[in-house]
Protein backbone atom coordinates (compact mmCIF):
# COMPACT_ATOMS: atom_id res chain seq x y z
CA UNK A 1 0.00 0.00 0.00
CA UNK A 2 1.31 3.21 -0.71
CA UNK A 3 0.30 6.72 -0.24
CA UNK A 4 1.18 10.31 -1.09
CA UNK A 5 3.87 12.40 0.65
CA UNK A 6 0.58 14.20 1.71
CA UNK A 7 -1.52 11.59 3.35
CA UNK A 8 1.59 10.29 4.92
CA UNK A 9 2.07 14.08 6.41
CA UNK A 10 -1.18 13.90 7.78
CA UNK A 11 -1.05 10.90 9.16
CA UNK A 12 1.92 12.18 11.36
CA UNK A 13 0.35 15.36 12.45
CA UNK A 14 -2.97 12.90 13.52
CA UNK A 15 -0.05 10.70 15.74
CA UNK A 16 1.40 14.09 17.07
CA UNK A 17 -1.60 15.44 18.24
CA UNK A 18 -2.76 12.19 19.51
CA UNK A 19 0.32 11.26 21.02
CA UNK A 20 -0.12 14.90 23.03
CA UNK A 21 -3.23 13.81 24.16
CA UNK A 22 -2.00 10.88 25.67
CA UNK A 23 1.15 12.45 27.73
CA UNK A 24 -1.25 14.84 29.60
CA UNK A 25 -3.40 12.28 30.42
CA UNK A 26 -1.50 9.67 31.43
CA UNK A 27 0.71 12.74 33.54
CA UNK A 28 -2.78 13.05 35.21
CA UNK A 29 -2.91 9.68 35.87
CA UNK A 30 -6.28 9.60 33.48
CA UNK A 31 -7.09 6.61 32.04
CA UNK A 32 -8.36 7.72 28.47
CA UNK A 33 -4.99 8.36 27.95
CA UNK A 34 -5.25 4.91 27.09
CA UNK A 35 -7.83 5.27 24.12
CA UNK A 36 -6.02 8.33 22.86
CA UNK A 37 -2.65 6.00 22.91
CA UNK A 38 -3.96 3.43 20.53
CA UNK A 39 -5.29 6.24 17.88
CA UNK A 40 -1.92 7.74 17.88
CA UNK A 41 0.39 4.43 18.24
CA UNK A 42 -1.74 3.23 14.91
CA UNK A 43 -0.82 6.25 13.15
CA UNK A 44 2.25 5.77 14.22
CA UNK A 45 2.40 2.18 13.30
CA UNK A 46 1.58 3.12 9.71
CA UNK A 47 4.19 6.04 9.39
CA UNK A 48 7.07 4.06 10.70
CA UNK A 49 6.48 0.95 7.98
CA UNK A 50 6.32 3.78 5.37
CA UNK A 51 9.69 4.88 6.63
CA UNK A 52 12.08 1.77 6.84
CA UNK A 53 11.77 1.73 10.98
CA UNK A 54 10.23 -2.18 11.16
CA UNK A 55 10.47 -2.83 14.97
CA UNK A 56 8.72 1.24 15.48
CA UNK A 57 6.26 -0.42 12.82
CA UNK A 58 5.94 -3.27 15.61
CA UNK A 59 6.50 -1.75 18.33
CA UNK A 60 3.20 0.62 17.80
CA UNK A 61 0.81 -2.20 16.43
CA UNK A 62 1.57 -3.88 19.71
CA UNK A 63 0.94 -0.21 21.83
CA UNK A 64 -2.45 -0.72 20.52
CA UNK A 65 -3.22 -3.84 21.87
CA UNK A 66 -1.32 -2.70 25.43
CA UNK A 67 -3.61 0.11 25.58
CA UNK A 68 -6.16 -2.55 26.42
CA UNK A 69 -3.97 -3.88 29.12
CA UNK A 70 -3.33 0.17 30.68
CA UNK A 71 -7.28 0.66 30.76
CA UNK A 72 -7.57 -2.63 32.64
CA UNK A 73 -4.52 -2.18 34.70
CA UNK A 74 -5.95 1.36 35.35
CA UNK A 75 -9.59 0.88 36.02
CA UNK A 76 -8.54 -2.10 38.08
CA UNK A 77 -6.43 -0.01 40.34
CA UNK A 78 -7.95 3.36 40.48
CA UNK A 79 -9.20 5.41 43.41
CA UNK A 80 -11.28 8.32 43.20
CA UNK A 81 -10.30 8.10 39.18
CA UNK A 82 -6.39 8.13 39.99
CA UNK A 83 -3.79 5.25 39.76
CA UNK A 84 -1.39 4.96 43.10
CA UNK A 85 2.34 4.79 41.66
CA UNK A 86 4.93 2.64 42.49
CA UNK A 87 8.45 1.70 42.26
CA UNK A 88 10.49 -0.86 41.73
CA UNK A 89 13.82 -2.46 43.25
CA UNK A 90 16.83 -1.50 41.24
CA UNK A 91 17.57 -5.19 41.11
CA UNK A 92 14.65 -5.37 39.35
CA UNK A 93 15.79 -2.40 36.43
CA UNK A 94 19.09 -4.18 36.35
CA UNK A 95 17.66 -7.63 35.56
CA UNK A 96 15.24 -5.94 33.23
CA UNK A 97 17.50 -3.98 31.47
CA UNK A 98 19.85 -6.47 31.04
CA UNK A 99 17.44 -8.83 28.94
CA UNK A 100 16.39 -6.07 26.95
CA UNK A 101 19.67 -5.21 25.63
CA UNK A 102 20.01 -9.17 24.94
CA UNK A 103 16.88 -8.85 23.04
CA UNK A 104 17.66 -5.99 21.51
CA UNK A 105 21.34 -7.28 19.85
CA UNK A 106 19.80 -10.57 18.98
CA UNK A 107 16.56 -8.28 17.10
CA UNK A 108 18.79 -5.34 15.70
CA UNK A 109 21.34 -8.48 14.22
CA UNK A 110 18.59 -9.95 13.08
CA UNK A 111 17.18 -6.69 11.03
CA UNK A 112 20.43 -5.80 9.82
CA UNK A 113 20.79 -9.45 7.95
CA UNK A 114 17.13 -9.88 6.89
CA UNK A 115 15.93 -6.37 6.46
CA UNK A 116 16.31 -3.46 5.10
CA UNK A 117 16.03 -1.21 8.22
CA UNK A 118 17.61 2.40 8.53
CA UNK A 119 19.25 2.06 11.61
CA UNK A 120 19.05 -1.58 13.30
CA UNK A 121 20.52 -0.85 16.86
CA UNK A 122 18.87 1.95 17.81
CA UNK A 123 15.22 0.73 16.36
CA UNK A 124 15.74 -2.71 18.44
CA UNK A 125 16.74 -0.61 21.24
CA UNK A 126 13.97 1.74 21.11
CA UNK A 127 11.50 -0.98 20.62
CA UNK A 128 12.33 -3.21 23.27
CA UNK A 129 13.06 -0.47 26.27
CA UNK A 130 9.53 0.85 25.00
CA UNK A 131 8.18 -2.41 25.37
CA UNK A 132 9.77 -2.13 29.03
CA UNK A 133 8.41 0.93 29.84
CA UNK A 134 5.03 0.90 28.87
CA UNK A 135 4.90 -2.39 30.62
CA UNK A 136 5.93 0.05 33.99
CA UNK A 137 3.79 2.63 32.80
CA UNK A 138 0.27 0.21 32.55
CA UNK A 139 1.64 -0.82 36.23
CA UNK A 140 2.18 2.66 37.47
CA UNK A 141 5.78 2.47 38.30
CA UNK A 142 7.37 5.99 38.92
CA UNK A 143 10.56 4.81 36.69
CA UNK A 144 9.16 4.46 33.51
CA UNK A 145 8.88 7.94 33.09
CA UNK A 146 13.20 7.69 33.37
CA UNK A 147 13.13 5.42 30.56
CA UNK A 148 10.67 7.58 28.42
CA UNK A 149 13.32 10.06 28.66
CA UNK A 150 15.92 7.86 27.46
CA UNK A 151 14.23 6.71 24.43
CA UNK A 152 12.22 9.49 23.46
CA UNK A 153 15.62 11.33 22.91
CA UNK A 154 17.09 8.50 20.91
CA UNK A 155 13.30 8.35 18.70
CA UNK A 156 13.91 11.98 17.93
CA UNK A 157 17.01 11.38 16.29
CA UNK A 158 15.28 8.16 14.42
CA UNK A 159 12.61 9.74 13.17
CA UNK A 160 14.61 13.12 12.08
CA UNK A 161 17.24 10.96 10.41
CA UNK A 162 13.73 9.49 8.70
CA UNK A 163 12.44 13.11 7.75
CA UNK A 164 9.38 12.60 10.19
CA UNK A 165 10.18 16.37 11.40
CA UNK A 166 6.43 15.62 13.20
CA UNK A 167 7.71 12.33 15.29
CA UNK A 168 10.69 13.76 15.91
CA UNK A 169 8.98 16.83 17.60
CA UNK A 170 6.57 14.64 19.49
CA UNK A 171 8.92 12.66 20.95
CA UNK A 172 10.91 16.03 22.08
CA UNK A 173 7.99 17.08 23.20
CA UNK A 174 7.21 13.87 25.43
CA UNK A 175 10.76 14.31 26.61
CA UNK A 176 9.52 17.11 28.25
CA UNK A 177 6.53 15.97 29.38
CA UNK A 178 8.27 12.64 30.65
CA UNK A 179 10.57 14.76 33.32
CA UNK A 180 7.39 16.82 34.48
CA UNK A 181 5.59 13.56 35.34
CA UNK A 182 8.82 11.81 37.20
CA UNK A 183 8.78 14.72 39.06
CA UNK A 184 4.63 14.81 39.46
CA UNK A 185 4.67 11.31 40.21
CA UNK A 186 7.30 11.36 43.16
CA UNK A 187 5.09 13.78 44.87
CA UNK A 188 2.38 11.98 44.28
CA UNK A 189 4.16 8.73 45.64
CA UNK A 190 5.18 10.69 48.51
CA UNK A 191 2.19 11.82 49.62
CA UNK A 192 0.86 8.19 49.15
CA UNK A 193 3.21 7.19 52.07
CA UNK A 194 3.41 10.09 54.68
CA UNK A 195 1.67 8.71 57.76
CA UNK A 196 -1.44 9.95 58.99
Amino acid sequence: MTFSPEALKTFEILAAGAGVTYVILAARRNRLCWIVGAISSAFIAMVSALSALPMQASLNVFYVGMSAYGWWSWTRRSAAGRVPVGVWPATWHLGAMLLVLALSFSSARWLALETDAAWPLLDSLTTWFSLLATWLQARAILENWLYWIAIDGVLVFLFYSRDKLWLAALNLMFIGVAAATFIAWRRNLKAQVVPA
